[in-house]
């Protein structure tokens, strides 16, 4: 366990290097001021020698303006020296945290689907945005303070020593007593850390899990269910807190009475040798001034270990993202497809099972060609494999067995960002984005034309509901486009597949969303939408997909029959079952 976890540990400092190495330059001035400062601060401990024994003990104000004189000149250098040792350090953390919040993004979005399956959105979320604040907190401040008061420490022992060695080896006993706390509840306090940012992220995926669907939650009363398991989610994430505080409070304490009470006894000890006349006044003063100097400075890091610890837990977490591979790369031996290809499309013995269900399988030993510019309909029952041959198609996952074959080359021989910019799709959920209108449909080729647009958005009959919004195009759409019916949204998503303008189009259940009206109208525009076009249709409502040039019924991940609607319905059990079902309820209707 601690091989492990000392591994994890160095995993979050490398990690740390990595992303402050590049500003190599502002931190060694960061440090440069920082040991400025902290030399000034530890030569003040001799002005104030001077100016006990020189300045007031002679009663002479010409060496006490000297001695003021001096003092103030440190001030300001200290002023000056600790405004640079701010700034850049600040900048550091800040510079830092920005740069990690950027390459985690960047190495998410090209994770394949199947790492989000198994890794909840709203947990990584949490450690893109609370990790990364509290790696900013420790990289522009705690780091900073821990570094200064641990050369304030050193510092002031090596001068507590040149001042007085015997009163400095009470000093120097008290040390172990005060290490020992701080190693042993450092270690509780680096364990609790990492529970409390997993017991935080808990808090926050909960959050955003119940808003997200805040309309089903109030649609079922759910609230008062939902209030008693958030609150024992923030239960356990306080309990979890306040073992940690409690740690972190006990060696605080511990430090300060061991340090403190080793002052005291070395305060007793010189006083006696100052009225023995053994040393004086000013050194006693000097030797004080030190020996707060490093009390304080325990005692700060003491509480700065404790930050350190916590930012050493969400530095694991963040490693922990960067470290994810996805399983869906561009192969070694790379190749191009053709700028635009045909669209045939070919599955040869594809065998498939998701990692997260691995039996039964979503596809066993399917074998399907798909010809340039032909329309195939999906149909079966729910939970086929209709949709799972379209994360095939677009690589989201490759199968265990099998291949499929575009334009003749396999794709899994393809750069996947290659492959998928052959494809258009209009999933049964359209996901639109936060922005203006324009930008979804956009969203697919950023450099359409205004008039390609509103081109796309006319064949989709989407233009006339546009043209009605408050700002037209440029309206701004909520999160997830709410505030737009499931029919528009449906439309903007059919405009963005349009305006890609793929060779192969892949509608998903794409008109199950509208009414009446409106899928009226885009099975209208449909034949002009796919011609030249490889069609591939999701439809459980065989009434959209009768007239396709071919029928593929899909069960249990096999395809029990293929042909047309007529041939289907003399030839297919299960398609005549299904067709029965809904013609004879649309008759009865």
């Amino acid at each position: 366990m601690l091989n492990r976890f000392s591994s994890r540990q160095r995993q979050a400092l490398r990690l740390g290097w990595r992303f402050i190495r590049p500003y190599r330059t502002q931190a060694l001035l960061a440090l440069l001021a920082l040991i400025v400062t902290a030399a000034i601060t530890l030569s003040m401990g001799q002005g104030i020698r001077l100016l006990v024994d020189q300045g007031f003990m002679t009663q002479s104000p010409h060496l006490l303006n000297q001695s003021i004189g001096l003092f103030l000149l440190l001030v300001l250098a200290l002023a000056i020296g600790t405004f640079s040792r701010f700034y850049l350090v600040s900048w550091i953390g800040e510079r830092c945290v920005a740069d990690i919040r950027q390459q985690v993004f960047d190495h998410l979005v090209y994770l394949h689907p199947g790492f989000f399956e198994s890794n909840r959105s709203s947990e990584i979320q949490s450690r893109l945005t609370a990790d990364t604040t509290l790696l900013q907190s420790v990289i522009g401040s705690s780091l900073s303070l821990f570094l200064r008061n641990a050369l304030m420490v050193l510092g002031g022992i090596v001068l507590l020593f040149v001042t007085n060695p015997k009163l400095t080896s009470i000093v120097v006993l008290a040390l172990p007593l005060v290490l020992a706390p701080i190693l042993i509840f450092g270690r509780r306090v680096r364990n609790l850390s990492r529970q409390s940012q997993d017991r935080v992220a808990d808090v926050g995926s909960y959050v955003a899990e119940t808003l997200g669907q805040i309309k089903t939650v109030q649609a079922y009363n759910h609230q008062s269910s939902d209030q008693q398991r958030f609150g024992a989610t923030v239960e356990a994430a306080f309990e979890v807190a306040r073992k940690r505080i409690l740690q972190r409070a006990w060696l605080i304490t511990l430090v300060i009475v061991l340090v403190l009470g080793a002052v005291g006894v070395m305060l007793w000890v010189g006083g006696m040798d100052v009225i023995a006349g053994r040393i004086s006044g000013g050194e006693l003063a000097a030797f004080v001034f030190y020996s707060l100097i490093v009390g304080s400075a325990f005692g700060t890091l003491s509480e700065v270990i404790g930050e350190l610890q916590r930012a050493a837990g969400a530095g694991e977490r963040i490693a922990e993202l960067l470290a994810a591979r996805s399983e869906i790369v561009a192969p070694a031996d790379l190749q191009r497809s053709a700028p635009r290809v045909s669209g045939r499309v070919e599955l040869q013995d594809i065998r498939f099972a998701y990692p997260s269900r691995p039996t039964p399988p979503a596809i066993d030993g399917l074998k399907l060609t798909v010809e340039p510019g032909e329309t195939l309909a999906l149909v079966g029952p729910s939970g086929a494999g209709k949709s799972t041959l379209f994360d095939l198609l677009l690589r989201f996952y490759d199968p265990q067995q099998g291949r499929i074959l575009l334009d003749g080359q396999d794709i899994s021989c393809l750069d996947p960002q290659d492959l998928r910019r052959h494809f258009a799709l209009v999933a049964q959920n359209p996901a639109l984005f936060f922005g203006t209108v324009e930008d979804n449909i956009r969203y697919g080729r950023a450099d359409a034309t205004a008039e390609q647009v509103e081109a796309a958005a006319r064949s989709a009959h989407a233009h006339e509901f546009i043209l009605q919004l408050p700002k037209g195009y440029q309206t701004h759409l909520g999160d997830a486009g709410l505030g737009l019916s499931g029919g528009q949204r449906q439309r903007l998503a059919i405009a963005r597949a349009l305006l890609v303008d793929a060779p192969i189009l892949l509608l998903d259940e794409a008109t199950s969303a509208l009414d009446a009206q409106s899928e009226h109208l885009i099975q209208q525009a449909l034949p002009t939408l796919m011609s030249g076009r490889t069609t591939l249709v999701i439809a459980h409502r065989l009434a959209t997909v009768q007239h396709a040039d071919r029928i593929a019924v899909i069960d249990q991940g096999r395809l029990v029959a293929i042909g047309t609607h007529r041939q289907l319905i003399a030839q297919s059990p299960l398609y005549a079952r299904l067709a029965a079902l809904q013609f004879n309820n649309v008759t009865e209707m």
